[in-house]
Parts: structure tokens; C-alpha cells; sequence
């Protein structure tokens, strides 16, 4: 069935919204064995199938009831940028920004970073986001709804199919830092890993190259933590001070630093492996020295490294980056400790494609989502 279906007709369910799990009831209920669900699967993922009638593995009879009932509707790129204006030299490794429709009209935005040792896809879990963060654009959108696994999976497919075409190597790693709070829709997103690290399909990427982003959602980072999967968790913390978390990060009313502090011990006990402090500097607000040692001790009872990054200026937002000598003195603090601290380059800037910058204003035909 065409995506562009013009009739007055209501549109056929998308079978890439159901679960794998819902893919074998359905083959269940379909008088068919359960395993035919894994071919069905494979032949929409592993080989990203548009339609029924070339998945040749499975029997002419059950494509067609599938058909009938079915129809079969992806997440596609409208529109991309590139800070390098869409050039790009050997020596050159320009983040770029897809905007994504969904099946629904709803849109997303994706960043893919390039560097010499990896090509990271940035991708979004959530239409909006309902936290309301101060400094985020994506914040102030709103939220519209949860994505579907697959339309995690098509972000995915499509910059990793971009990168190789424009770089000759595919994605090595992959962060659900994009739009939303991939906490609040851990359903979907397991889900979307669970395809992502699928073996023997066209694209299959380790759970160690995988990391989450959480504001700090306890429930959630428990949730993560007994999981199971290998993945790496990110915090993004921005103030070590409960008070100012609190301005910053609407949602950190519902959580102590303490109860932060202990959710996030627990995940290194259970994984073995370190959490990323994410602390984005505001000029005045959290970059003084005492935020610094309020930082330091904080960090000092976990299992941890610290990235710092510049705040992305953004359009009718009051905040300003700190400067460089607020900067290394904070820096000082975090070193003196003996805490691993990684001042990270901003990337994707000039096309509002940096951290917190990420927020869908419009559709490729100029008209704004509805």
C-alpha cells in the first residue's frame, strides 16, 4: 500500500506498530505457527520491506491476507542540513539534522555526528517533550505522544544509510538524546534496541554502543537497571544544587539528589559500569565555583565522568554560555577532586542541532505540525 493513500477510506493499521510479541498473537490468531512472526519481522526490519508481495519467504496466501488487513507505513526524511552546507571534504566532520514525518504527519528531528573514531546517530523518542526544561527548546513544544519503536528504528535506518553513502562507513553508535525523555516511553524504546541489536540483520549494533539520556527519572533509571541490557546511562544533572536543579529541571521536584544519587549507585552496582554526568554551563547560574564543589561532591560517591558543554544559545531564552574564566575554575574544582572530566565541543550549532536546540517549527511542505 502506498504511504501517499489519497482515498476517503480510513487508512489500514500500520503493522509496524505492533510488538513482536503482538506480531506472533497475530500470527496466532491467524492460524499460523508463532515462528512466521520472525520472518515478519525480519523481512520489515532486516531488510526493511514496503510491501507485502516481496516477502518471498513467506507463503502468497498469508502475504495476501496480510494485505488485505495490513498495511505497511515508515518514518522517511523530509528535509536535512549540514553545517557544512552540504559539502563535505575528507577532512571535514559536519553534524547534520534530518527533520522526520512520521506515518501520522507528526515530525521529529534526528542529528547525526561524524568524527575520525565513531558516526553517532542522535535520534528522538518522543514527539515534544512534557518536562518543560528551561533551557530546552524541545521543552517548550509541549508533548504530542510517545514514538513507536519503529519510528526510532527508521531515524536509525535512515542516517545510517546517509552516512554511508556520504562517508563510506555507517553508524558505530547510538544515543536517545534527541527530542523527549526516552525514560517516559521505556516500552518503545527497549523495543527499538531490541531491533537495533538484532544479529544477521542489515543493521545490527552492539548494546554497549548504545546510551540512554535521562533528566533523572528514578523509576526509570530502575527500571534500566534490572533490565538487563548492557546500555549506558547519561544524566543530564546541570546543578549539583537541589534548589537550582529545581529551576532548571521542573521535574527534579519529584526526585532528591539523594534519591538521584542512590538510583544511580544501584545501576553501577547491577551493570558494573559508570553513568555520564551531563552539566551544561549557564552564565551565572550554575558555573561558579561552589557549583563546582557542590558538583564534586556529588560525583565523588559515584561511579562516574563529567561532560561539560556550553549551553546552545537559543532563540527568546535568557541564558548565556559561561565564560572561559568561570569556566576553568569550575574545571579546577571537578580535577582537584580527582574526578575524570571531559569539556565537550558543542556540535551542530550553527543549525540548532546542539544539545537542547532540537524542536520541530515544520514540515517540508512550510505548514506547521498540527
Amino acid at each position: 500500500m502506498s504511504n501517499n493513500h489519497q482515498s476517503s477510506e480510513p487508512l489500514l493499521p500500520n503493522i509496524k506498530e505492533l510488538t513482536r510479541n503482538q506480531l506472533a498473537d497475530l500470527m496466532a490468531d491467524m492460524g499460523e505457527p508463532r515462528f512466521r512472526a520472525a520472518q515478519l519481522h525480519r523481512w520489515l526490519y532486516g531488510m526493511q520491506a514496503r510491501d507485502f508481495e516481496t516477502m518471498s519467504s513467506i507463503s502468497m496466501a498469508l502475504r495476501t491476507r496480510l494485505a488485505v488487513d495490513w498495511a505497511i507505513r515508515s518514518a522517511s526524511v523530509v528535509r536535512s542540513e549540514s553545517e557544512d552546507g552540504g559539502t563535505v571534504a575528507c577532512n571535514q566532520s559536519p553534524t547534520s539534522k534530518y527533520l522526520i514525518s512520521l506515518p501520522d504527519g507528526e515530525f521529529v528531528e534526528s542529528v547525526l555526528i561524524p568524527s575520525e573514531e565513531r558516526m553517532t546517530a542522535c535520534i528522538s523518542a518522543q514527539v515534544g517533550c512534557p518536562l518543560g526544561c528551561t533551557f530546552c527548546a524541545t521543552g517548550q513544544m509541549g508533548f504530542r505522544r510517545n514514538l513507536f519503536a519503529f519510528e526510532m528504528t527508521d531515524q536509525v535506518y535512515a542516517m545510517h544509510e546517509d552516512a554511508l553513502k556520504r562517508y563510506g562507513r555507517g553508524l558505530t553508535n547510538i544515543v536517545f538524546m534527541g527530542m523527549g525523555e526516552p525514560l517516559l516511553n521505556l516500552d518503545n524504546v527497549f523495543e527499538a534496541i531490541g531491533t537495533m541489536t538484532e544479529k544477521n540483520y542489515g543493521f545490527s549494533i552492539s548494546e554497549k554502543r548504545i546510551s540512554i539520556s535521562t533528566v533523572g527519572l528514578v523509576p526509570g533509571i530502575q527500571r534500566l537497571t534490572d533490565s538487563g541490557l548492557r546500555i549506558k546511562l547519561a544524566l543530564s544533572l546541570h546543578s549539583a544544587d537541589q534548589q537550582k536543579r529545581e529551576l532548571l529541571m521542573p521535574v527534579a521536584k519529584n526526585y532528591s539528589l539523594d534519591e538521584l544519587s542512590s538510583a544511580i549507585s544501584a545501576y553501577n552496582r547491577k551493570t558494573g559500569q559508570p553513568v555520564t554526568l551531563v552539566y551544561m554551563m549557564l552564565k551565572g547560574i550554575n558555573d561558579s565555583v561552589e557549583d563546582g564543589r557542590k558538583l564534586a561532591r556529588f560525583a565523588k560517591r559515584l561511579s562516574c565522568k563529567i561532560n561539560l558543554i556550553d549551553y546552545n544559545p537559543i532563540v527568546n531564552f535568557k541564558f548565556k554560555p559561561a565564560y572561559s574564566d568561570s569556566k576553568n575554575a569550575f574545571v579546577r574544582q571537578l580535577l582537584d577532586a580527582g574526578l575524570h572530566v571531559t569539556v565537550r565541543k558543542s556540535q551542530g550549532a550553527a543549525i540548532n542541532a546542539a544539545c537542547g536546540q532540537l524542536a520541530t517549527l515544520s514540515g517540508n511542505d512550510g505548514s506547521k505540525p498540527q
